[in-house]
């Protein structure tokens, strides 16, 4: 599987941004984590990634998303954006996610990122704007991998996503990043009403055919002002999936990312390790993007220094991982209710119910399945989550 994937990405991707992604990304990437790694050593909570959501624009409605569109818009300055990559880079850390709403409705972004040729950013972005301009403009750049969504088939992406004719948009988006042979990945959010469209064989050969590198897969939450609860998997769900993950990564020459398990197969909550976190368009420091309550804003003066000794993001940490190693927000929103009104945090979601939300949600399953765990078996899969995504001590 390495070797064909090796194989593919030599024969259609530009080699410029090859290196690119395999040291702005890999090698500097594990440097991060290792940094990381230290600095928990001291007792300091700064994260190895950042991911930003840049604006709260978007020209879709999807089920469960939990951006709330406003006019105008909420968006990170320029000034917003360069903080907080400097703000990283001081701390080892030049990997960034780059989210919405949809980013590549923000004006100005591929300037910020040619700013920065030393990163490397990731774009989650639906791919109704990803043109063959804007593939070009990407591989200009060479440091950048667009990431678009896929929810399934034509019929259904259009009822996931809230629009028309979503699915053709993706997959010209996808023949514009080939034409101008980009790392491209796809990033697909798994529910009841794609799941056997998603999960399946067909749907990563059809991918690999067209020249996909690499597929993310997510478990749906149904969070926001369309939570959408019916479409949350169950536990039989993602165990199939989890299987289906593990096997198909012994055989299929593109890379499965998840960022649920360990290499022992063993649940994982990245925000509870404190691997990554989240800045949403009105600057606010969360604990992930569907958890929308924070105390620190990127806006203030020595916000690094304020992340790294935040009393809020260290308890919700101790509070996740003593709770359960899955999803705090699936499968007891009630008690993370409960911590935010004692830690009295803001809501940063842009929606007047809150913490009402959360306490209306009803409890979901999650990855956390003991006595369920799938195992790595893939020796590159092994070797990656065992050293550089594992629990980081967050479990005991």
């Amino acid at each position: 599987m390495i070797f064909r994937l090796t194989k593919r990405m030599l024969a259609e991707t530009d080699k410029r941004l090859l290196f690119k992604f395999a040291y702005n990304f890999g090698w500097k990437g594990i440097r991060a984590v290792q940094a990381f790694q230290r600095r928990l050593g001291r007792g300091e909570q700064f994260p190895a990634f950042m991911f930003l959501s840049i604006t709260s624009n978007c020209n879709l409605r999807c089920q469960g998303c939990w951006v709330t569109p406003s006019v105008p818009a909420l968006e990170l300055a320029p000034g917003d954006i360069e903080n907080v990559i400097e703000g990283c880079k001081r701390h080892g850390s030049y990997f960034f996610g780059i989210m919405g709403g949809e980013p590549l409705l923000y004006k100005g972004l591929f300037d910020i990122m040619e700013k920065h040729p030393e990163c490397y950013f990731l774009i989650f972005t639906n791919g109704t704007l990803l043109t063959d301009e804007v593939a070009r403009t990407m591989r200009r750049l060479g440091n950048v991998t667009p990431l678009i969504s896929v929810e399934g088939t034509a019929d259904v992406s259009d009822v996931r996503r809230g629009g028309s004719d979503v699915y053709s948009h993706a997959m010209q988006a996808l023949e514009n990043c080939s034409r101008n042979r980009l790392v491209t990945g796809v990033a697909t959010s798994v529910c009841k009403s794609n799941f056997r469209d998603l999960v399946s064989e067909k749907f990563v050969n059809e991918l690999v055919a067209r020249k996909v590198h690499y597929l993310w897969y997510y478990i749906y939450r149904p969070v926001g002002g369309t939570p959408h609860p019916e479409l949350a998997l169950d536990r039989g769900e993602i165990l199939e999936l989890r299987k289906f993950i593990v096997n198909t990564r012994m055989k299929a020459p593109i890379a499965l990312v998840d960022s649920y398990w360990d290499h022992l197969g063993r649940a994982l909550c990245p925000a509870a390790t404190g691997i990554g976190y989240h800045i949403n368009p009105a600057g606010y420091v969360e604990f992930c993007p569907p958890i929308q309550y924070a105390k620190e804003n990127i806006r203030d003066a020595n916000w690094t220094e304020a992340v790294r000794k935040s009393e809020f993001l260290a308890g919700f940490r101790k509070l996740a991982s003593s709770s359960s190693r899955g999803c705090i927000l699936l499968e007891n929103p009630g008690l993370m209710a409960k911590f935010i009104v004692e830690q009295k945090a803001r809501n940063t979601s842009g929606r007047c119910a809150g913490v009402e939300e959360l306490e209306a949600m009803g409890c979901c399953a999650s990855h956390h399945q003991p006595g369920g765990e799938v195992p790595e078996k893939h020796w590159a899969y092994k070797l990656a989550k065992k050293y550089w995504f594992f629990g980081f001590g967050a479990y005991g």
